[in-house]
């Protein structure tokens, strides 16, 4: 059985349940995190309004729960998330073929330590240009640059 999986926009009002699908996605792939990291992001994603940044579209069940999300900004990819009980079901890669295919991006940054993204980045055509010891927010975790 082969799911369709349909893109669509995201509501403003719909922001919290991003940051719920953010966590449970970085407490499944992000080891490397401690938990006052992921209280940190999460506090400074909310109160920065990263969501509200970027142009965002999701994948979205038969019952219109929210699976997965992308945001976007010009040519970069610059989240991608999938909620921790939808991973490995395809959703990362229907986002990340909208990214490329309708929004046009070209390039992303990821977590030298987040081994499973990394891999589904490079498996996809991506290639490291460049490397940063520090992450957007100066702390110790190291992000490759990529583009297609």
């Amino acid at each position: 059985m082969t799911t369709n999986y349909i893109i669509t926009q995201v509501k403003p009002e719909e922001h919290d349940t991003l940051l719920d699908i953010w966590e449970s996605s970085v407490r499944a792939t992000h080891h490397f995190l401690r938990e006052d990291n992921i209280l940190f992001f999460k506090q400074t994603i909310h109160e920065h309004k990263y969501f509200e940044m970027v142009e965002l579209a999701c994948v979205r069940d038969d019952n219109n729960q929210i699976l997965g999300f992308l945001g976007t900004n010009d040519n970069n990819l610059e989240m991608l998330f999938v909620h921790a009980d939808s991973l490995g079901k395809g959703i990362g890669k229907v986002l990340l073929n909208h990214a490329i295919n309708e929004v046009k991006i070209t390039k992303v940054d990821v977590n030298e330590q987040n081994e499973q993204a990394v891999g589904f980045y490079l498996h996809h055509g991506f290639k490291m240009t460049s490397r940063s010891e520090s992450d957007g927010t100066g702390k110790p975790f190291p992000i490759l640059h990529m583009e297609l």
